[in-house]
């Protein structure tokens, strides 16, 4: 699954929100996910996490206009792909950048 979405600031500010936004869910995300990780390599973000006992593994590269976000899903997930993104899209609009 491969979605890009805008954002009206820097690359540098749009990483920072990101990052805050993951450290202030923490716990949230601990809830809903297992086997959590996360790696920056400057504006690439690599992640892998188990949810509902699926795999689930991507990167975040973050451009100076967009957000691109690739995600590796499961055959069992990607019959959600359409809720998936609408979920992404949703958190996005909710970083305000």
């Amino acid at each position: 699954m491969q979605i890009k979405f805008p954002h009206k600031t820097t690359k540098d500010a749009a990483i920072a929100r990101i990052k805050q936004m993951l450290d202030e869910n923490r716990s949230k995300i601990a809830e809903n996910a297992t086997d959590v990780k996360e790696e920056w390599n400057d504006n690439v973000l690599s992640y892998a996490f188990r949810a509902q006992g699926q795999r689930i593994e991507g990167t975040l590269t973050v451009t100076d206009t967009d957000f691109e976000i690739y995600a590796k899903l499961p055959l069992a997930l990607r019959l959600f792909e359409g809720t998936i993104q609408r979920m992404i899209e949703s958190e996005v609009q909710k970083l305000g950048v």
